[in-house]
């Protein structure tokens, strides 16, 4: 076979992969069956966690379109394997959205007609023309053969390469029955499946983890061994593992299922061409379906753009605001001469007229004899939910280095034990032990040195964490990240809900007359004020609705209308059927009851007549748009016959679109003012139209002919008031060295305004406005860069740029700070995504110092996460939205705020709505992850002093006793690892971190040193008790210990010769090392039980105190005391009294050189290493903290005020940029 050049499937796609073809090899099979049978199906294992060698074994390489199966892998930095096998299936073409020959022969005039029955003859003909459409399945989404690009590719719909024209002149007639039925052959049903796996498929699952094989290997061997207690107890602790982790997988799937299956199947009525309708089910919806939205409402099964009428939709599933939102019909550019040229359609960019699957569509609006349509463009799992459900189902792996360094801790110990089961073999075959003997006893030296008991040991501290934090209202469904948690150093938080409270307040408004500003007025409802045009526009300029009564909309918007008290009335469906077109929303001020104290005069009865009669009709309205950040509506006064044109948004766009004279002086200051005080502002404007403007043409008028020439009228005060606690835990937070991100899908000017408000942006640091455009009538993209303290001066006609605004590099002692320089960078969703695919080398730059994201979609809080995650930043996530699923699934730790939607991705839930559960969570995760690396070292030591035991052992062929390993393994190891555990998180957030491996030189330096002291001393004991002078071969006979009298002395001879010590396991040596070793497991437990500072210390813990105390004299005991019973059930033998006060000395020595040496490592460590090792000077290992190194020097970074970054040609080097300065 000739060597296929190297496939990929979503190419330069987040999710990208190569794709290699393989065919089934039947001889290959065979000699992996031979294999499986052989290795007693161990080889079927490997083959089970390996698909690449599992394809690799049973199949050959062949081309792509020829394959049988196909293989997968990401191009990420993780490099994971998948396999999916090929499958076929008839079609009558190969493109979904082409019609194929034998149906474009029965459509006419591109009007569906009914395709009649025909005979059986043609049937069997007809089979004849079926292709066969090669596909397979991956992560729920279907990629089918594409013959042109000789590729795989994913079946889409009409979300892509669709032109806005093309929508509503070709697809939006419906589909015959037959195209439908061809379309879905390809699209399958549309829902989002989320299958609840049977406890016998994620039983199997989790058992045939690496772990949980190797203690099932383990237990066979010491019941072979006749070693029944220990096995049953590791076999009690594995079984409670496996069930806790069933129940908690099994309890995510069902409610994942049940989010998803709420409302998934509806019945809707589509359209099927000819005006004919006709009601399925929502499963059977194919991209190209016309389908008729009830008036009443309903939950969408689809993504679908709306072709006629208007929907009020709440999109809080995908927004995280629970904020109902006004859809308008897709314009048709061919029909609007005035209207932009055609462009191709897409869901993002056009949300206005797209009703999102899983949103609630609450009620439609619509002209008389016209049905509320929208086409299909997306189905299933393509949909934003659909995409959402999946990010949950199958996230980006986690990397943690701690995970990686016990693999790699777990394969030396690997090593140490391969070490010794060659000593053993060769050393009992040179003293001639039976065969069975040597199989028993070197396969249980691995055993011994990787211990089974380890996942036990190390879940232990994180089931206490989860514990502990479900006490103060944190529920984790994911221990594993409790753990990750403590190496947290950047948190992102979402504003709306998270940082701030849900609504906005009005503060106040400052109304212009003659181009200046009055006074600021508290309140906006005063009688004098009831017929001005500022009112006005505060009542008109808006998009709230009435849902059932209620008035629904923007809380902005809702306060802004409360706050001058007035009546919104829509028009019923009644009143519009007597019109061709919608009838105006009306507003009007409310009726006031006119004071009876005393008479009203002529005139003030007059005006109270006049007020109520005050009516203003809304005549056309241009919706609010974040990329113009204004909104504009045309109002008519009742009786008057020229319409008024207001118009509100950012104070800087208003007042570039009014007119000059009208603008006060001092408007840049007054405004920053209020924006320094973290007030959010919105300006006000109006303009009298021309009596010519009648009511048909404002209806297809062009938005630029309205928004200029405008009267500035004034600003409105809106307070976005930050919650109680917020400034405080930031604070601390950043005290501890954590940096913090804002990243929400609100106003970018808010969002920087809210978080100098909290203190995430200092007073004094400077903000750089990140505005990215992309390439645009063979423009190159660019981004322009815009001081935001400087904003308004950029506006003004001076050029002249003040050098203290470009901010100053601090040069800091510890590269832990070097990323708390000052200044930050601002952008919003547009702009980053502009940045991702244009400017990929300074995304790493831009994110270092990204404080504000703003205007963020769903899955552009997801790619930012991964930014973060790429520079090396441990990144938390704090959310309570939806919007926020798949960015709280994404980062390390994942904190929702809500126990909606969000609860389902996040690891992590609060019960209170509140960010002071981040601190508390990074001190739990500190905390389980300094017990983690204490358990471990704890574990390798124990290992690694039993291994030295039972190796000094074989060498005289002799072991330790079954009662004696059950001891040291239950009464000492497994009390004192669930005892250890207990120590409770440090009462605060410290600035120092927890060391993120296990690979790390201090910790490296700790075991290492703590190995060989016990060594030493095991070593000493072991060669000190043979040259005692009463030193002999130990027989039952033997009678060094004069401590029992004549007549116990003979009894006790009596049973000695009665019973066999088959295994040699009664002698001085045994006894001697069981007792050293006996203390050292309990000296290393003290040594590695640190506290402060990220742990209480370990005198606190009562638990581990009480049993350490306990075993110390239960040993010292048995030692000094010997008692018959317990001698002869842990098989020791008696010694002389002399011989145990040393035994003791070396221990007490032992000890005090254990302490001393651990606490030199701890202050002296590191030094020690780095002069050793010669690298006082060494380079950081994360690559922020090496970055932020780089820029100190970097004479271009950060942009100056007013520059323009500009990225190069194409055919340059990819994501390279050249910087051009704008004067």
């Amino acid at each position: 076979m000739e060597k296929e050049e190297k496939k990929f499937v979503n190419k330069a796609e987040e999710d990208e992969m190569e794709i290699y073809g393989y065919d089934l090899c039947r001889w290959k099979l065979v000699l992996v069956t031979v294999g499986v049978i052989c290795s007693g199906g161990f080889l079927l294992l490997l083959l089970y966690w390996m698909p690449k060698w599992r394809v690799k074994a049973t199949c050959k390489r062949t081309m792509l379109k020829d394959c049988e199966v196909v293989l997968l892998r990401t191009t990420d930095e993780f490099k994971i394997w998948f396999c999916a096998k090929v499958r076929i299936m008839p079609s009558l073409g190969t493109n979904p959205l082409q019609s194929p020959k034998p149906i474009v022969h029965k459509v006419s005039n591109g009007h569906a007609v009914h395709i009649c029955e025909t005979s059986a003859e043609e049937n069997k003909n007809d089979l004849k023309k079926y292709l066969p459409i090669r596909y397979f399945t991956h992560h729920s989404v279907k990629y089918v053969w594409n013959d042109s690009a000789q590729s795989f590719d994913i079946v889409r719909g009409l979300d892509e390469s669709t032109f806005c024209s093309s929508i509503h002149n070709e697809h939006s007639a419906g589909l015959t029955k037959a195209m439908h039925d061809y379309r879905k052959i390809f699209y399958g049903v549309n829902e989002i499946a989320v299958k609840v796996p049977s406890i016998f498929k994620l039983l199997i699952k989790e058992v045939l983890n690496p772990f949980y094989i190797f203690q099932l290997f383990s237990v066979i061997l010491w019941v072979t061994d006749e070693y029944h207690y220990y096995a049953l107890a590791i076999v009690i602790m594995s079984v409670i593992s496996i069930v806790s982790s069933l129940y908690t997988i099994r309890k995510q799937y069902v409610m994942l299922h049940d989010m998803v299956a709420a409302h998934s199947i509806v019945r809707v009525s589509v359209c099927r061409g000819n005006q004919e309708t006709e009601e399925i089910l929502s499963t059977d919806l194919v991209p190209g379906d016309i389908m008729l939205i009830p008036s009443n409402g309903t939950i969408m099964p689809c993504d679908a753009v709306l072709l006629s009428g208007t929907c009020i939709v709440n999109e809080s599933m995908l927004t995280g605001e629970s904020v109902p939102v006004t859809k308008i019909n897709l314009p048709n550019p061919s029909e609007d001469p005035k209207a932009m040229g055609d462009e191709i359609y897409s869901p993002e960019v056009h949300k206005r007229h797209t009703l999102f699957c899983g949103t609630n569509v609450i009620q439609t609006r619509f002209y008389t004899g016209e049905l509320v349509k929208a086409l299909v463009v997306r189905t299933g799992f393509s949909t934003a939910k659909g995409q959402l459900v999946r990010s949950i189902l199958y996230p980006k792996p986690t990397d943690f280095k701690l995970y990686r360094d016990a693999y790699l801790f777990l394969l030396s110990l690997v090593v140490v034990a391969g070490i010794g089961f060659l000593y053993t073999v060769v050393n009992s075959i040179l003293n001639e032990v039976p065969a069975h003997t040597i199989i028993i006893e070197s396969l249980d030296i691995i055993t011994i040195t990787v211990p089974p008991a380890l996942p036990a040991a190390m879940t232990a501290g994180i089931v206490y964490a989860q514990k502990r934090l479900k006490k103060i209202g944190i529920f984790c469904i994911s221990p594993q990240r409790i753990n990750i948690c403590g190496q947290l150093n950047l948190v992102c938080f979402d504003k709306t809900g998270t940082l701030t409270e849900d609504g906005l307040d009005l503060w106040g408004i400052q109304r212009v007359e003659c181009a200046r500003f009055l006074l600021p007025e508290e309140r906006a409802c005063s009688e004098s004020l009831l017929k001005s045009e500022f009112v006005a526009c505060m009542a008109t300029c808006h998009s709230l609705t009435k849902i059932e009564g209620v008035l629904s909309g923007d809380p902005l918007d809702l306060k802004m209308f409360e706050a001058i008290g007035w009546i919104l009335e829509e028009a019923t469906e009644e009143e519009t059927a007597l019109h061709n077109r919608i009838m105006p929303t009306v507003v009007r001020p409310s009726k006031q009851p006119f004071p009876e104290s005393k008479q009203a005069t002529d005139q003030e009865m007059e005006l109270f007549e006049l007020s109520t009669s005050y009516e203003i009709g809304i005549v056309r309205q241009f919706p609010f748009s974040s990329v113009l950040q204004r909104m504009c509506v045309i109002a008519r006064v009742l009786g008057e016959k020229r319409m008024d044109a207001y118009m509100k948004g950012a104070p800087e766009v208003i007042a570039s679109l009014c007119k000059q004279e009208t603008v006060p002086i001092d408007f840049e200051s007054v405004l920053e003012e209020y924006t320094k005080q973290g007030f959010r502002v919105i300006a006000l404007a109006h303009r009298k139209l021309e009596s010519k403007l009648t009511w048909h043409k404002v209806q297809t008028i062009n938005r630029d002919a309205i928004e200029s020439n405008m009267d500035f009228m004034g600003l409105i005060i809106m307070q976005n008031k930050l919650k109680q606690e917020t400034p405080a835990v930031l604070e601390d937070l950043h005290k501890a060295n954590i940096r913090t991100v804002m990243v929400t899908g609100d106003n970018m000017l808010t969002a920087i305004s809210v978080a100098r408000d909290c203190g995430m942006i200092l007073p004094q640091d400077k903000v750089i406005i990140a505005e990215a455009l992309p390439p645009k009538d063979g423009q190159a993209a660019r981004i322009n860069w815009h001081y935001a303290d400087t904003l308004a001066k950029c506006t003004s006609s001076s050029p002249a740029i003040n050098s203290e605004d470009i901010p100053i590099k601090l040069v800091h002692e510890s590269l832990e700070d070097l990323q708390m320089t000052k200044y930050h960078f601002a952008m919003n969703g547009k702009s980053f995504a502009v940045i991702l695919e244009h400017f990929q080398d300074l995304v790493p730059k831009l994110v270092l110092h990204g404080t504000v994201f703003a205007r963020m979609a769903p899955d552009q809080k997801t790619q930012l996460v991964e930014a973060l995650q790429n520079v090396d930043y441990y990144v938390g996530m704090c959310g309570d939205g939806a919007n926020d699923c798949g960015a709280l699934k994404r980062a390390h730790g994942g904190i929702s705020l809500s126990e909606l939607e969000a609860s389902v991705a996040s690891p992590f839930t609060s019960r209170t709505p509140s960010i002071s559960c981040v601190p508390k969570l990074i001190r739990e995760g500190r905390a389980a992850l300094i017990t983690s690396f204490c358990v471990f070292k704890f574990m390798a030591l124990y290992s690694i002093i039993q291994y030295i035991s039972v190796t000094l052992l074989y060498s005289i062929l002799s072991n330790l006793g079954d009662f004696q390993f059950l001891f040291i393994d239950l009464a000492i190891i497994l009390v004192v690892v669930f005892t250890m555990s207990l120590n409770p998180a440090w009462k605060e957030l410290v600035a120092q971190r927890p060391p993120s491996g296990l690979i790390s030189g201090p910790l490296l330096c700790s075991v290492l040193s703590q190995i060989i002291i016990c060594f030493a001393f095991q070593i000493l004991g072991f060669f000190w008790v043979r040259q005692q002078s009463w030193y002999e071969h130990w027989t039952t006979e033997s009678a060094v210990c004069h401590l029992l009298d004549a007549t116990s002395t003979s009894s006790a001879h009596y049973e000695n010769e009665t019973l066999h010590d088959e295994h040699n396991i009664k002698n001085y040596e045994n006894t001697t090392l069981f007792f050293i070793s006996s203390f050292q497991y309990l000296i290393v437990a003290i040594v590695f039980s640190k506290g402060k500072p990220f742990r209480q210390p370990c005198y606190k813990n009562f638990l581990f105190v009480i049993s350490v105390i306990v075993l110390y004299v239960f040993i010292f005991f048995i030692m000094l005391h010997p008692v018959e019973s317990i001698d002869t059930f842990l098989e020791l033998v008696c010694v002389p009294y002399e011989w145990r006060l040393r035994i003791l000395i070396i221990v007490v020595v032992n000890a005090i050189v254990s302490v001393l040496v651990e606490e030199a490592v701890d202050r002296w460590g590191v030094c020690f290493l780095s002069s050793l090792f010669g690298c006082r000077e060494k380079t950081p290992k994360a690559k922020y903290m090496h970055l932020a190194q780089e820029l100190l020097v970097d004479p271009e970074w950060p942009p100056k005020p007013r520059t323009t970054t500009e990225a190069k040609a194409p055919s340059q080097e990819n994501g390279s940029y050249q910087i051009i300065t704008v004067t």
